[in-house]
């Protein structure tokens, strides 16, 4: 899910978020879905260690944007603005994960409640798992799906600011 973090980055530009930073965040959007590991260690899929459990929670979010932050000085940035983008780096694939349409949900509020979420509504395809089922017909629509809802969005999303910033500096 590295759209978020390069759509900030590149939204915000180079002077915000540096190279390095920009690298963690992605990072941030991915790691996530490490818990899928689980399923290796006979985890079970519902189990708040299991795919969509502990590391989809805003306090993992957190937890990483605190470790960005202690990193600040090797990122290039602020602490503050190392938390603010690695948080919401890796907080944004939870949010997107619960807009597809599987799964068992996401657990936002671990520690909290163990309780998994959806979104009111769930447009995005819902990945298979693994590398050999991602690369069949069915990977090709979530490929496509992710395209639109989301890819597309943050495109036009990046493109809007750049306009609006260029816009502005010629005032």
């Amino acid at each position: 899910h590295p759209a978020i973090p390069l759509a900030i980055g590149l939204a915000l530009g180079s002077k915000v978020v540096p190279a390095r930073l920009l690298v963690a965040g992605v990072f941030a959007s991915i790691i996530p879905d490490a818990d899928v590991l689980a399923f290796r260690l006979d985890i079970p899929y519902d189990s708040v260690y299991g795919h969509r459990g502990f590391t989809h929670s805003v306090a993992f979010a957190f937890t990483l944007g605190l470790i960005g932050a202690c990193f600040a000085h090797a990122l290039r940035t602020s602490a503050l603005t190392a938390l603010m983008f690695i948080f919401a780096a890796a907080v944004s694939h939870g949010v997107l994960d619960s807009f597809t349409n599987g799964g068992h949900g996401i657990a936002f509020l671990w520690p909290w409640s163990t309780e998994r979420f959806f979104a009111q509504f769930e447009f995005i395809e819902v990945s298979p798992i693994g590398v050999t089922r991602f690369f069949t017909s069915r990977g090709v629509a979530v490929l496509r799906s992710e395209l639109v809802y989301v890819w597309l969005p943050c495109a036009l999303a990046v493109l809007t600011v750049l306009l609006v910033r260029r816009g502005v500096s010629r005032s």
